[in-house]
Parts: structure tokens; sequence; C-alpha cells
């Protein structure tokens, strides 16, 4: 039986000489309306491809997108993000990113492993991974996107310490969704009751083997690890310049002072040795680097209002 979405009404306007219409505005033009019938599958929602067989509608298949893309639950913000505005330089980590993006929504649904998306802020992280959902939308697959402080709030805001029934409403679609988009993990403070939420989902995804993209601006190694490792390089190149002590006493002041500006936990520190662990087993790291794109903006708009 067809289905009222098939039964869509279309506009037809008839000219005032047109006999078949009895009654004519006095402008001369006569809106009425007609249905409009699909005409691949005439509303029955099934199309027949020749060799291949019946197969759902395109037309259905067009809704389906639309209504996967609002539930989505994609913040305005990014709801432009897409593979094909993702702009990087060649060779760069962000492109590499983006390579591993692309194959994904390629390859899905002979994907095992989702993304880890790790890297300082500003670098493209949200973009990709929203990205990485409008692409596996319009190929009809369901997906779900939170920001995981957000997540958090919504939880805490719909508990009953009675019933728990408002909190499951929350969480049965993130358990569900076949693609889950988890943005930010590990910005929220690691109380017990974090900590055991993010454990529920994470887990409850892991054992359930659904395809999950994290993003995350906490690293495996903490910002002054990395520089002191950086430092200690460049000490061993600089041994072999005369100016190797000046160098290296400037090396230790930057060390120094970016250690003090970004004495950062790790993500393991953040979420757990339990759950970096199942996260191993669930994504492919892709660590991003690169500078904060808002910075390159802002310096933009500040020369340009200089000239």
């Amino acid at each position: 039986m067809p289905s009222d979405k098939a039964n869509k009404s279309a506009i037809r306007i008839v000219n005032r000489n047109d006999t078949s219409d009895a009654d004519s505005s006095k402008n001369g033009l006569n809106i009425a309306t007609e249905t409009a019938v699909c005409p691949y599958c005439f509303g029955t929602g099934t199309e027949v491809v020749s060799g291949k067989g019946a197969r759902p509608c395109r037309c259905r298949v067009q809704d389906s997108r639309q209504r996967f893309l609002e539930a989505a639950r994609i913040p305005r913000r990014y709801v432009n993000c897409t593979l094909d505005n993702f702009k990087s330089d060649p060779n760069s980590s962000p492109n590499i990113a983006f390579r591993y993006a692309c194959r994904l929504v390629l390859d899905y649904p002979d994907v095992d492993r989702g993304l880890l998306f790790m890297g300082p802020v500003g670098i493209g992280k949200t973009h990709l991974a929203v990205a990485i959902l409008q692409g596996l939308i319009q190929k009809g697959v369901p997906c779900l996107f939170y920001e995981f402080g957000s997540l958090l709030k919504e939880i805490q805001d719909s508990y009953n310490p009675i019933s728990k029934n408002s909190e499951l409403r929350v969480l049965a679609p993130v358990y569900q969704a076949e693609v889950l988009v988890l943005d930010e993990l590990g910005a929220t403070i690691p109380t017990d009751w974090v900590r055991d939420t993010m454990h529920q989902i994470i887990n409850k995804r892991y054992n359930d083997k659904k395809l999950t993209i994290f993003t995350t601006n906490f690293l495996d190694d903490s910002r002054a690890e990395q520089d002191e490792a950086a430092a200690r390089q460049d000490e061993a190149i600089d041994d072999q310049d005369e100016d190797a002590p000046l160098r290296r006493t400037r090396g230790k002041l930057t060390v120094d002072r970016r250690a003090r500006q970004s004495d950062r936990q790790t993500l393991e520190d953040r979420i757990g040795t339990r759950l970096r662990s199942r996260l191993y087993e669930m994504c492919n790291k892709v660590l991003i680097e690169g500078e904060d794109y808002r910075k390159r903006l802002d310096k933009r708009r500040f020369d340009s209002t200089r000239i």
C-alpha cells in the first residue's frame, strides 16, 4: 500500500484559457494540486533495477538520509563540515588524518575499528569526526554525535534516584547508535561518577562491537614529557656545535616555559588504564599536530585591520 510520504503534492499552474478547468482566477492563473508519484517505485517504496532485482527506492533512501541527519545531533557550528571542505597541507599530519577519515567512509561497513583523533585544540579533529558522520549518513548509515561533557550533563539532569528510566532514555541511543562520535573525551574532571559513566558507555559499545570515533586533546605522553624529549634530542645535536652551551641554555629555558604552560595529564590519567586499553582495540590512533587554525584566523583579521 503506498505510503503518505510517496504521495507528495505538486503545484500545477493552469492558464485561464484552459477550458478543462471551470474556475479561473481573475489574474489569469489558477493553482491546483495533483498527486506526484515517484517515477521509480510508483509509490510502492521498492524499485526494480534491471539485472539486480528489487531494492529500496531512491526516494525512500533520500528520506532516510534526511531523517538520519536530523537525528545525528550534529551541532550547528559543524553542520557544514564535510570531507570535501577539509583543508590541510599535503604530507601534514592533518592530511594523514584526512586520509584515515576518507578510508573509513569508503570501506564502511567493512570496518572493524573506529578512530581516535588525538591532538591540541584547533587542528580539525571535530571537523573530521563530523565529516565522517556526514559521509556515512549519505550512505544511509544512522549516526550520532555527542560532546562528552554535554552527554554527561544530560545524564545527570535526567537522573532519577528512584527510577533509572530517564537516565536510560539518554543512554539508549548512545548504546545503540550504529556509528557514534564522542567529542572531547577526557575533558570533564574525572570524578568517580564520570569514570563509571565513561566505563559504562565505552565498555558497552566495546562489547557490542559498535563503531566509535573519539576526539581528545589529551595525548598518551604529557606535553611536558614531549618537550623534554625534544630538548634531549636538541642537546644531542648541539653537542656537535661550537655554540652548544648557549643553544642548550636557550633550549632549557624554552622547555621549562612550555612545561609550566602545558604540564598536562595524559589520556590514561583522564579516563583510566582500563578504558585506555579498550581504546587500543576499538580504534586506530591518529595523532594530529599543527597550529590552532583559530589563531591563524585571528592573525589574518589583525593583519587586515592594520592595512
